[in-house]
């Protein structure tokens, strides 16, 4: 045991930083080994953190730390335990039934003989072999290193991969609603492997443009990683300390990228004029000019992104407000309030939700809605604005609006125009079947002719029209129960009935 005894060599000046440890699982079935290695490793530091040992002294146990310590960074494995392989299973168990690439495993033996090292090579993945005769204080110092900078090499790759993953999925819909999420945390998870370590991270945008003297107090964080991970909405003013408030107003003044003894503070900036900040702690003492080169590109490109959705969300918002705005048109037209049809989108929304449909279809729902009597568009003034009972032939001529209606938007490839389409085609169906224009029945009526259905009904009753006073919140109440299994799906009518404090604060939002 004496010749892996160590001698005596110079002690290194212990960092004053120390952060976070390697964990280095020891399996052995001699105590002794244990007991040298951690004191020949004992004064170990690689990155400030030092190394954490964890004992197994037999394959067995060997199994149980390796499924219990994912994240240990070395296993220094003896060969030879309860059986002449017992190390070697452990070393497939390892590789093929916990499936740890990760981890750097090392086999030391007492007996080199009963495992030949070629062999073992060639039929284990492992990544080191040593006799225990031959591994003095220094070779196992060197071994250990140069396995932990493996581990942390492969730790960078598989973090870049998972980021590279995450960026290339945010580009193939980088102009969809929530894809900018995840654009800036694939950009968060490069940065942390192409600089070793970031312990936190957090992207923060005005949401505004204009001067950034004039937005700088009103900055928001818009993504975090560590403690900024649940801080997304709130003022930078509330989650920076002192000292990190200084450094972000520093980088604003001097629109630059500002960088302190262990955190970063990178402005961002666009020809749109619009400004935000990106944080990162946790990063190396000494970046090189490449490292710096990097973070200074990526946190322009985070900025091109936001402003492409920004854009995006503009093209968007403003065609829903065409939408609403000639709906709203279309609904003064025959004598309906000019709230109506945005009342209408919101009941929608909320009804859907409640029904269980996803947050996508409730917002299809809510922006197709005002589309639902577009048909009405053909149907000529006296009998649409007639204040008293409709004669057969004119009711005949006013349910003719679902199906115009249906022939106006049918086969539009834009996804709204669609939803629309099917609501102007079934909102005046029912449950039973005695609706029109079809007498569809059931599961047959579209979910979305459903919701509408029941959310035109509800506003209309709650609201005075030329032809009839505003019934009270009872009354309706009372209705749309009575109503349920006949005119309206039983389903919905019980999520209505559930979130009617919320549908009756949508009116009061909307008045007339």
């Amino acid at each position: 045991m004496d010749d892996f005894l160590f001698s005596d060599e110079p002690q290194e000046v212990e960092s004053d930083v120390v952060k976070g440890t390697w964990k280095v699982i020891i399996v052995d079935d001699e105590p002794e080994v244990h007991a040298v290695t951690k004191l020949a490793l004992s004064d170990f530091e690689f990155q400030d953190k030092r190394l954490e040992f964890i004992s197994a002294y037999s394959g067995a146990e060997a199994k149980v730390q390796i499924d219990n310590n994912p994240d240990a960074a070395i296993v220094l494995l003896d060969v030879v335990m309860e059986t002449d392989d017992a190390g070697l299973k452990v070393a497939q168990y390892i590789r093929e039934v916990a499936k740890n690439n990760h981890i750097r495993i090392i086999l030391r033996t007492g007996q080199p003989g009963q495992a030949p090292e070629r062999q073992v090579i060639v039929n284990y993945d492992i990544n080191d072999y040593k006799s225990k005769t031959e591994l003095t204080a220094q070779k196992l110092f060197t071994v250990v290193m140069s396995s932990l900078r493996s581990y942390r090499d492969i730790l960078s790759i598989e973090q870049s991969r998972q980021g590279l993953e995450k960026i290339i999925k945010a580009s193939r819909d980088i102009f969809s609603a929530h894809s900018l999420d995840h654009f800036i945390e694939g950009v968060m998870q490069q940065l942390t492997s192409l600089l070793g370590t970031v312990d936190q991270a957090m992207y923060a945008t005005s949401l505004v443009a204009g001067n950034p003297q004039d937005n700088q107090h009103k900055l928001v964080v818009f993504s975090g990683r560590g403690d900024f991970e649940r801080s997304e909405g709130k003022a930078i003013e509330e989650v920076l300390n002192t000292e990190q408030l200084s450094a972000c107003k520093q980088a604003f003044r001097d629109k630059n990228i500002v960088y302190k003894d262990n955190y970063l503070f990178a402005y961002c900036c666009s020809e749109h004029n619009h400004n935000s900040m990106l944080f990162i702690s946790g990063i190396p003492h000494d970046l090189s000019d490449t490292q710096r080169h990097l973070i200074e590109i990526f946190s322009q490109n985070v900025q091109l992104a936001y402003e492409n959705v920004q854009l995006q969300s503009e093209v968007e918002a403003t065609q829903q407000e065409l939408v609403l705005r000639l709906s709203e048109a279309l609904e003064q037209r025959s004598t309906e309030t000019g709230n109506h049809v945005k009342r209408v989108s919101h009941i929608c929304n909320t009804l859907a939700l409640a029904y269980g449909l996803s947050k996508r279809e409730a917002d299809l729902v809510r922006l197709a809605s005002p589309l639902h009597d577009v048909g009405k568009v053909g149907i000529p003034d006296a009998i649409l604005n007639k204040p008293g009972k409709l004669t057969s032939e004119e009711w005949e001529i006013m349910k003719t609006h679902t199906q115009k209606g249906y022939l106006i938007l049918q086969g539009s490839r834009r996804e709204i125009v669609n939803a629309g389409a099917q609501i102007a085609r079934d909102h005046h169906e029912k449950w039973d079947g005695s609706g029109y224009p079809q007498g569809r029945q059931g599961q047959d009526i579209h979910i979305f002719g459903r919701i509408v259905a029941l959310a035109d009904v509800y506003d209309a009753l709650r609201h005075k029209r030329c032809y009839k006073e505003a019934w009270t919140l009872d009354d309706v109440v009372n209705e749309i129960n009575q109503q349920k299994g006949k005119h309206f799906e039983p389903k919905l009518v019980d999520a209505f009935n559930d979130n009617l404090a919320e549908l009756e604060e949508i009116l009061t939002r909307f008045p007339d």
